[in-house]
C-alpha cells in the first residue's frame, strides 16, 4: 500500500488529502500534511506519504463539491482507525444529506442510546476526514451549532453552503478554516498551561 497526499485550495483554505488506492486516509483545513498525518493510525504513520498534484476522483469529488453539486462526495471509500461507537457514528453521519443536520442526542440515540451524547460529540472531535465524514452537519438540539475544530464560522459556511438555514449573520466572504484551528489549538495550549500553574 502506498499512501499519497495532495493539498487542494478550497474557498475556505488548503485542504490536505491522505489516500491510498483510492481510499481516504484523512481530509484537513491544513497545508501541512505532516500535521495530517500525525493523526492518522500508528500503522498507516509508519510510512511517509508521497506528494502528488491531486488524487484523482477524490480530489476531483471535492472540486465538484465545492462548485455546488453537493452530493459529489457522499460515495467516496473512507477509512480511519476508531472503536466501534466511533465507526457506527462516522457511517450514521455519512447517511446525513446536504443540507440537513442532526443533533448530537440524535446521533447517540441511531448509535445506542440518546444517553451518550457525550460520546458521540467525542464521535465528532475524533473525525479526521473533514467533510467527507460530515461531522458539521451535527448540531445541538436546540438548533445551535455546538462545536467545531476550525471554528464556529467555518461549519456555519459549510452548512449554508449546503442550504442550512443556521441562524447567524452572514460574514461578508469565506471564512479561513485554518485561523479557526490555529485558534483552538492556542486556546488548548492556554488552558493546559493555566492547568500546570495551579497549586
Amino acid at each position: 500500500m502506498t499512501l499519497l497526499t495532495s493539498t487542494t485550495a478550497t474557498p475556505i483554505g488548503p485542504l490536505t488529502l491522505i489516500a491510498s488506492d483510492g481510499v481516504l486516509h484523512a481530509a484537513s483545513f491544513t497545508d501541512r500534511p505532516e500535521d495530517v498525518r500525525a493523526h492518522l493510525d500508528p500503522a498507516l504513520r509508519r510510512e511517509a506519504p508521497r506528494r502528488v498534484p491531486d488524487l484523482g476522483a477524490i480530489t476531483d469529488a471535492l472540486h465538484a463539491y465545492f462548485a455546488g453539486d453537493l452530493t459529489a462526495i457522499d460515495s467516496l471509500p473512507v477509512e480511519q482507525a476508531g472503536n466501534d461507537y466511533f465507526q457506527a457514528a462516522w457511517k450514521i453521519m455519512r447517511e446525513v444529506p446536504a443540507g440537513s443536520t442532526l443533533s448530537y442526542r440524535d446521533l447517540a440515540a441511531r448509535v445506542s442510546d440518546p444517553a451518550t451524547a457525550r460520546a458521540a460529540g467525542f464521535a465528532c472531535a475524533s473525525n479526521r476526514i473533514v467533510l467527507v465524514v460530515p461531522c458539521h452537519r451535527v448540531i445541538r438540539t436546540d438548533g445551535t451549532l455546538g462545536d467545531y475544530y476550525y471554528g464556529l464560522d467555518v461549519k456555519s459556511w459549510l452548512l449554508r453552503h449546503e442550504g442550512v438555514d443556521v441562524g447567524l449573520p452572514l460574514q461578508s466572504g469565506p471564512p479561513a478554516a485554518m485561523a479557526g484551528a490555529a485558534a483552538r489549538q492556542a486556546a488548548r495550549g492556554r488552558r493546559a498551561g493555566s492547568r500546570r500553574a495551579e497549586p
